[in-house]
């Protein structure tokens, strides 16, 4: 899926300060350098790291065709990236199979955020989600985040309908 996000209104709720003409699309392999780019930016702060780009592509290669991890593109600028991990639930019987989404690794360079990228990007995983059939989309978002993602429509597990309930167990030291 290919998606061009010009200045609008998203999630943010903020209009975008200049026109932006940014594409959206599904990683490959070539782009493997970009994302671990983008990783080390977020990241910033952490030592130099000169395997980092082949740790990026055994991690990228070892998810397989569970995740599928997106790239928002400014020119010829990668500017953000996200991922959604596909969890495939144990068949029962009666019942349907069920498989849903995780959310995450979402992340847009400090220097585009506010224009409609982060909203292009969701967008995108969301379509995508509903296109596969997925029961749900899971993401733990910082708390600065939370109001852009309940923009969207996620929830807390407590606001959500039915039975079938996101339960999380920390690490227990």
């Amino acid at each position: 899926m290919l998606l061009r996000a010009r200045a609008r209104q998203g999630y943010n709720g903020a209009m975008a300060s200049e026109r932006l003409d940014a594409v959206v699309r599904v990683a490959g392999a070539d782009d493997i350098g970009a994302i671990a780019s983008l990783r080390s930016v977020w990241s910033a702060g952490t030592d130099e790291d000169p395997g980092f780009e082949r740790r990026m592509a055994a991690w990228i290669a070892a998810e397989g065709d569970r995740r599928t991890t997106w790239l928002a593109a400014f020119g010829d600028s990668p500017v953000g990236t996200a991922s959604m991990l596909e969890y495939r639930r144990m068949p029962r019987p009666g019942r349907p199979d069920s498989r849903w989404g995780y959310v995450g690794n979402m992340f847009v360079h400090e220097r585009f955020r506010n224009r409609g990228i982060g909203s292009a990007l969701l967008t995108t995983i969301i379509a995508v989600a509903d296109e596969r059939g997925y029961a749900r989309l899971v993401l733990s978002p910082s708390a600065r985040a939370r109001p852009f993602y309940r923009r969207a429509g996620f929830v807390v597990p407590d606001d959500a309908a039915g039975d079938d309930r996101l339960l999380v167990r920390p690490r227990m030291s």
